[in-house]
This record gives structure tokens, C-alpha cells and sequence, in this order.
């Protein structure tokens, strides 16, 4: 005779059918199941691909030295100068990039698709081409250089001001894109309230959606920061590479690498952990978003 102990609970067999059968023949994601090996060997000759010039370039940094060659006038000028040229052109992007941001996620207009191309087309456009692009745009001999020489004697090519052009270039479509991804998760319908009380448009961005995006503009700004610290193409060819005008960070690689080695890692180095501290500091905010 069986017990009332020993019957089956119908509830929880119910349940459990519910949930997908018995919990014990349950096995928790991600346990219990082997790795295919087409998936792993490929991902691990990845990893090492990317990982393995990161350590390399650590095992060779000369620490003995490394305060040295962080502190000669030549090293130190080409941070100073790559410092000041990146957060100009941050805050450039700033000006005018959380507007135009605004305008592709809150406006409707014909060709908003083509508009939203074009302002992410310097992420994937060689920074040489944008350097000439820049060139025929804003050089002596420009479409619109041409004018400011001749009407206002304003040269930008081959000046410290050409360079936070050339890093604000390559460097705004991430604060673009940050900003109008955060914009079109924002709730709209506290603009609206806020015009219902009168507000106008400039006062509810003002008052009620920057304080709303903030994150976004903070984390756009700093990947337009860090973006605009390794330009290397654009501000080479729009720039040129003149100690203390205009060769920065990257630039300044560049040219120890062919005389000075040593020099050259140890500014790779502070690029390096730069990149990291960038990532670093966005970490949560990509987790939050995933």
C-alpha cells in the first residue's frame, strides 16, 4: 500500500512539465555541455591573434628606462601637445555633434537615412582618404580653404588647429553615434510634457533631455577622446609632422621607431593605457546596455 508520502506530488510534477520536464533531467545553461572543437580552436587562435601583441609589446618595454623616456622634452612635447589636441576636438564633437545627434533620432525628414550614412562614413573611411578629403575641403587651394586665405589669411593645414580638425573628423561620429543610440532610448514623452507646460523645444532639450542623456554624451565624449588621441592618418596628412605644431602621440611612433625603439614603445605604452583605461571606464555602461 502506498503512503501519502510516497505518492507524486501532482503540483510539482505539473509544474516542472511546465518548466520543460522534471528538474533533475534539467542541466543549467552553460554546464554539462562540451565545447565543440571547430568552435574552440578557431576562437583561441583569435584570442591570441589579438592578445599576443599586447604581451609582446609589455615584454619588450625597457621598465628600466621607461621613466626616461617619458620624461625627455621630445616625448613629453608630443603628450602635451597630443593632450590638448584631443580634448579640443572633443569638445568640438561636443558643440556640434550632440545637436546633429539630436537632429538624426528626434527630427523626421526626407533623406535622414543618407544624412545618418554620411556622418558615420568616417568610421570606416581610410583616415589617408579623410586626410585628403580635408586637403581638398579646407586646404590653401580648397573649396572653402581657398576663401578663408584669401578673405580672412586663415591657414589650417600644417598648424596645431589643422590637427584637432583632422582627430575632431575621424573622432565625432562616435559621440554621434553614442549620443543619438541614448536619445532614441530616452523616453520622448518627457519633452512632451514639458512642452504641454510651456517650454519651448530648445527648453525641454535644455532642461528635461540633456540631463537624460548625460551618460551617453559622457561616454561618447570619452570614446571621441580616446578615438581622436591615436589619429594617426588623417592628422599625417592634413597635419604634417612638425615637433611641437603638430606631431602628436601616434606621429611621434612613428618617426622613434626608425631612430629610437625604445622611445617608441614607451609612447605605444601610455597609448596603450590610455585604450585600457577607456574600456575600463565604459565597462558598466556596456554591461547595462547588454
Amino acid at each position: 500500500m502506498t503512503s501519502p508520502t510516497d505518492a507524486p506530488d501532482k503540483p510539482a510534477a505539473a509544474a516542472d512539465t511546465l518548466r520543460g520536464g522534471p528538474r533533475r533531467g534539467r542541466v543549467r545553461k552553460g554546464l554539462g555541455r562540451g565545447v565543440p572543437l571547430p568552435l574552440l580552436v578557431p576562437a583561441l587562435l583569435g584570442l591570441a591573434f589579438l592578445v599576443l601583441p599586447l604581451i609582446a609589446l609589455l615584454v619588450r618595454t625597457p621598465w628600466h628606462s621607461l621613466p626616461d623616456q617619458l620624461t625627455s622634452p621630445e616625448v613629453w612635447q608630443a603628450l602635451k601637445l597630443s593632450l590638448l589636441c584631443a580634448t579640443a576636438a572633443t569638445a568640438v564633437s561636443l558643440v556640434i555633434g550632440v545637436p546633429l545627434a539630436w537632429l538624426l533620432a528626434r527630427v523626421e525628414f526626407p533623406g535622414r537615412g543618407l544624412v545618418r550614412a554620411l556622418v558615420t562614413l568616417p568610421l570606416v573611411l581610410p583616415p589617408v582618404v579623410g586626410g585628403v578629403a580635408l586637403l581638398m575641403a579646407l586646404g590653401r587651394n580648397g573649396i572653402v580653404g581657398q576663401w578663408l586665405d584669401a578673405w580672412f589669411g586663415i591657414t589650417l593645414p600644417f598648424t596645431t588647429t589643422g590637427v584637432v580638425i583632422a582627430e575632431a573628423f575621424v573622432a565625432m561620429p562616435f559621440l554621434v553615434i553614442s549620443v543619438e543610440g541614448t536619445l532614441r532610448a530616452a523616453d520622448p514623452r518627457y519633452e512632451e510634457a514639458a512642452a504641454t507646460l510651456g517650454a519651448s523645444r530648445f527648453t525641454a532639450f535644455r532642461r528635461v533631455t540633456l540631463p537624460l542623456i548625460a551618460p551617453g554624451i559622457a561616454a561618447g565624449a570619452v570614446l571621441a577622446w580616446a578615438r581622436a588621441l591615436g589619429e594617426f592618418g588623417a592628422t599625417i596628412t592634413f597635419a604634417g609632422n612638425f615637433p611641437g605644431r603638430t606631431q602628436t602621440m601616434p606621429l611621434a611612433v612613428y618617426l622613434a621607431l626608425q631612430s629610437d625603439p625604445e622611445a617608441a614603445i614607451a609612447l605605444s605604452l601610455v597609448l596603450l593605457a590610455v585604450s585600457v583605461a577607456v574600456l575600463a571606464g565604459l565597462r558598466d555602461r556596456w554591461m547595462t546596455a547588454s
